[in-house]
């Protein structure tokens, strides 16, 4: 059918045909025909529950079915032919199988409406986003998790307010954001399982008067159960704005690490060497590498908290049942769902490529006095003073070094014991960074046995 037709399945009600502006801005099509084998799963499941429960004659069914296997294999190869016309994915499907089959293709829309159909096929597609994110998250968890394997005693400054802190491994900080994606995956779970209702059989907003299976549809397409109330089941997109949601937070870790590897793969710091896959040159300065990837996808969270921000306000003022206004719930989510992906990838790809120096690790782990907190520890558990004291002793031992421009370790036993007397030779034990960080073996501690443990149990997990 041309773009000129005029759409006339409304049985006559806009004769004349809607003028240009109003076809446009009314028309989804643009958009939602990556909905197309979702609408094609749900109409072919459809359809075989209508032959079931005797709605429609076998005969017809089969001839929807053949018919729908020939929409979706014109799709996928490329010959399909849209009609902006006909507004959206469903009704341009419809109308080829009319042509295709004739009259049994009007007895598909039996017992559903276009607004049951479309919760159904964004459903559809929202949670194959999901398991992609699922296997996604897995794929970067097992690049950092052997990124923290190769390196779970190298020494490395920890930071916080991005000054030296205390010493850490390497290992340990990749396995931090193993963590926050482990998070991020029983997020994508949670929300899997909670969107799992089929709204097929909702139709309009009130349900069918025709005998329909909703449990065999659901069944059918892997949903867990139908949804229990017709209205909601229409007007509800929390399973968008959920995905949205968890994309946000995701994108924001992937954020923070991508951040974290623009710095450390500076001149400054010289942390990390990114692979040249993931970098690009300067066009006037030869002796620069860029960390394009890592950029871009430290921008990705602003355009997928965006949409999410954006679907937001497309709900919130919304009445049941459905409004015309949740057609503009899909593009924000194809758009964001495609970054995320993509970042995920990118990330995946660093992770995996890039290499530690570890020589620099050790050495920006001893500077910046980081060993000062294992300094005043060892004040309060082996000399018994408060902590407060301790801190005061260890604040006036810094300022000593720092005057002299060395570390703590390089300052004489009788320096330090000018400062406090009690202080002994065992000091010098707990100052040098690999034992700070070879005694910290709290559970989740920087030990290089614990990060190994750590290693060992996500493994486990993500098999």
């Amino acid at each position: 059918m041309s773009d000129t037709t005029s759409n006339q399945m409304w049985g006559g009600r806009f004769a004349a045909g809607p003028d240009a502006i109003m076809e446009a801005i009314n028309a989804s099509i643009g958009f939602d025909r990556r909905l197309a084998a979702q609408d094609i799963a749900g109409s072919r499941a459809h359809a075989a529950m209508l032959a079931a429960t005797g709605i429609l004659s076998d005969k017809d069914v089969d001839a929807i079915r053949e018919g729908l296997l020939t929409v979706l294999s014109e799709i996928e190869g490329g010959t399909f032919a849209y009609s902006t016309a006909l507004e959206d994915i469903h009704m341009n499907v419809e109308a080829r199988l009319k042509e295709l089959i004739g009259e049994p293709a009007g007895r598909l829309h039996t017992g559903r409406s276009r607004n049951d159909q479309v919760a159904t096929d964004f459903k559809l597609w929202v949670r194959d986003q999901l398991d992609a994110a699922a296997e996604g998250l897995q794929a970067l968890m097992r690049a950092l998790v052997a990124q923290a394997e190769s390196g779970a005693d190298w020494v490395m400054p920890g930071f916080t307010h991005l000054q030296t802190a205390q010493p850490v491994t390497w290992g340990h900080h990749m396995m931090a954001y193993v963590e926050m994606l482990g998070r991020d995956l029983t997020r994508v779970r949670d929300a899997r399982a909670r969107m799992n209702e089929c709204p097929l059989g909702a139709a309009a907003l009130a349900g069918t008067s025709f005998p329909i299976d909703r449990d065999m549809t659901a069944q059918a397409l892997g949903f867990d159960r139908p949804s229990a109330n017709s209205l909601d089941a229409v007007s509800d997109r929390d399973f968008a704005l959920e995905f949205l949601s968890v994309a946000s937070i995701s994108a924001m870790h992937l954020s923070r690490l991508a951040e974290e590897l623009v710095i450390w793969s500076s001149a400054q710091f010289r942390f990390v060497t990114l692979s040249d896959r993931f970098s690009t040159g300067s066009s006037i300065m030869p002796q620069k590498k860029n960390p394009d990837a890592a950029e871009l996808i430290r921008a990705k969270v602003g355009r997928i908290f965006g949409a999410n921000a954006a679907l937001m306000m497309v709900m919130k003022g919304l009445p049941l049942a459905y409004s015309k206004d949740m057609q503009e719930d899909k593009e924000q989510v194809f758009d964001a769902a495609d970054n995320w992906m993509l970042a995920l990838a990118a990330m995946e790809g660093m992770v995996r490529d890039m290499s530690a120096n570890r020589d620099a690790l050790a050495a920006a782990a001893g500077a910046g006095f980081s060993t000062a907190t294992d300094l005043a520890d060892w004040l309060v558990r082996v000399l018994g003073l408060p902590f407060r004291e301790a801190h005061h002793v260890t604040g006036s031992l810094v300022a000593m070094a720092e005057s002299r421009g060395c570390d703590l370790p390089d300052l004489s036993l009788s320096d330090m014991q000018g400062v406090c007397a009690g202080i002994t030779e065992d000091i010098f034990s707990v100052l040098g960074v690999e034992n700070s960080v070879n005694s910290r073996m709290s559970y989740g501690g920087t030990a290089p046995a614990q990060v190994q443990a750590q290693a060992e149990r996500w493994r486990s997990v993500l098999g």
